[in-house]
């Protein structure tokens, strides 16, 4: 809650304070995570989430010629897996990521076509929503949970921005969202051990307005 905090009160005071051209729009694309993997001495299981999709929508502004930023909302729709062998395990999850991004355009504001790299940060949200079974496989060495947990995003994009008119954009983007490995939505078994961050590929196409 802390982090979620920080990043909206850092985006409503810097962005109000410069930006000239202000731009809010919404997306919608892909949801790719890397894996880990939870090992014990029973054994191991690559341990993650799912191809799955996105959306969401976004507000800022442009605070000098090529340089902008904005804040951020994506929700992520992605099942939670455990494979090991042959045996896997799949439970409902989801997460939400906020963050606030600054963006260097390599065209200025006016431009018709305007291709950028982004980075920022913020929070993301994980929670687990499949329906809970009596035995899940491969509990001996990890655990998908219906429970939520909280932590830090750094993102880090690119994309480009084309003008259709005076007012409307078409943008279309691909952001990495790492972020550390969720251990109480995925809940390594006694004994075992995993850790790291995760990488989530999101690429998305959008319209964006402009005033």
């Amino acid at each position: 809650m802390r982090i979620l905090l920080v990043t909206i009160t850092a985006a409503l005071a810097i962005a109000p304070a410069f930006a000239q051209h202000y731009e809010f729009g919404a997306f919608g694309g892909g949801s790719f995570y890397s894996s880990s993997t939870i090992t014990n001495p029973k054994g191991s299981a690559d341990a993650g989430f799912s191809s799955g999709f996105s959306g969401g929508g976004y507000i800022g502004g442009n605070m000098y010629d090529h340089i902008g930023g904005e804040l951020r909302y994506t929700y992520l729709h992605n099942d939670m897996t455990l494979k090991s062998g042959g045996q896997s395990a799949t439970f409902g999850g989801q997460a939400h990521a906020l963050h606030y991004d600054f963006l260097v355009h390599a065209t200025g504001r006016e431009s018709k076509i305007r291709p950028y790299v982004a980075a920022g940060g913020g929070m993301k949200f994980y929670q687990g929503t499949g329906d809970e079974i009596p035995f899940q496989p491969l509990s001996n060495i990890g655990l998908l949970t219906k429970t939520s947990q909280v932590g830090a995003l750094v993102s880090v994009g690119a994309g480009i921005k084309v003008q259709f008119s005076s007012r409307i954009m078409f943008r279309v983007d691909i952001h990495d969202y790492l972020s550390p490995f969720p251990d109480k939505v995925i809940a390594p078994a006694l004994n075992s051990t995993t850790g790291g961050w995760l990488n989530n590929i999101v690429p998305t196409a959008g319209i964006s307005f402009t005033f």
